[in-house]
């Protein structure tokens, strides 16, 4: 079997919605993942991969180190004369274009990517993408491109490998509220998150809180306005862990950041706090039922802020915490649809 070299450079969630793509390939191929460290954990869970390589690419990472001689060689030095094919996946708005120098100085002979800047030598595969693809869809085309199909039996939907022993959870059933994400404009802010988890426990629901160690003092914040029925599981949690803490729950409710995704591979129906600091139709939750809450067609959408410039936040600040309710009693009820709009 040929060895492919996949790369997906970016954090956690950008890492999970490659997952069919990946698989794709690792159908015909024996599947190297290249991914940064926000991405390392993540990769960890995905089928279909058999060794994964860390490096942290300076042009994607959101807080990145300078550029740096010795570790931009290191790269090449532990690809090289490893793969004689590479598949570069990126959202709509990355460069391939460094990677595959460094691919290209690697050894790699055949190295593909979607890429609207001309890539010279660069590419061996210059794709172009229709616009309005959802971000697994843009790596499934690219894929489809090289020539890798997903097998017969394969629907498309995210996937994570399971068995890990999270913490039992007593309760149930239960809601998981995750109020943080890597970059602030694409959730609410502490005392929404507290109104959301006030109200959710108010109409009768257990709640769970997650987050990272990190976030511990937000989720401690948040998990108060509902006690006794919050439960705070920030920092207690690996990522496969929490998988397995999301995969018990009725329903999650998050804004648009990793554990979204995380939830659609485990099969959860998400109510989504969708800040459109980059477009819904592109990084929704994909194939599982979910309502989107947020105003999707304020003037500034699409502005892909980390922190948010309107004062405000006014996209997502302005969602009801009885509308968040209500999406969650949507999808815990009979047939809930695959993407509902409501602010």
């Amino acid at each position: 079997m040929s060895s492919t070299l996949v790369a997906r450079m970016d954090n956690e969630g950008d890492v999970l919605l490659a997952g069919p793509a990946i698989r794709a390939v690792a159908a015909t191929s024996s599947v190297a993942l290249l991914c940064g460290r926000r991405g390392r954990a993540a990769a960890a869970l995905l089928p279909g991969v058999r060794e994964v390589i860390e490096w942290t690419a300076p042009w994607i990472d959101p807080d990145p180190a300078p550029v740096d001689l010795v570790e931009t060689l290191s790269l090449v030095s532990m690809l090289r004369n490893r793969f004689s094919q590479a598949i570069i996946l990126t959202s709509f708005h990355q460069s391939p274009l460094p990677l595959a120098l460094l691919m290209r100085l690697a050894g790699i002979e055949r190295v593909a990517a979607i890429s609207d800047d001309y890539p010279g030598s660069l590419l061996d595969v210059r794709h172009r993408a229709d616009d309005r693809l959802h971000e697994v869809e843009r790596s499934l085309d690219l894929v489809g491109r090289c020539g890798y199909r997903l097998p017969p039996g394969d629907d498309g939907r995210l996937r994570v490998l399971r068995g890990a022993r999270g913490p039992r959870i007593p309760q149930q059933p239960y809601l998981v509220v995750h109020p943080g994400a890597s970059m602030p404009a694409r959730t609410l802010d502490a005392q929404h998150w507290r109104e959301v988890v006030r109200a959710l426990t108010g109409a009768g629901h257990t709640v769970v809180v997650t987050g990272s160690p990190g976030e511990r003092l937000l989720t401690a914040e948040v998990a108060r306005a509902g006690k006794p029925r919050t439960r705070d599981l920030a920092g207690h949690t690996s990522l496969s862990e929490l998988a397995e803490v999301i995969a018990g729950a009725a329903a999650v409710v998050v804004g648009n950041t990793g554990p979204a995704h995380l939830a659609a591979a485990v099969g959860t129906p998400v109510v989504s706090l969708f800040a459109p600091t980059v477009p819904a139709r592109k990084w929704r939750p994909w194939m599982v039922p979910h309502v989107v809450l947020g105003d999707q067609q304020i003037a500034c959408a699409g502005c892909r802020a980390q922190v948010c410039p309107v004062p405000g936040h006014p996209c997502i600040s302005s969602i009801r915490p009885a509308a968040v309710v209500d999406a969650v009693q949507e999808l815990m009820g009979e047939a809930p649809p695959m993407m509902a709009e409501a602010g």
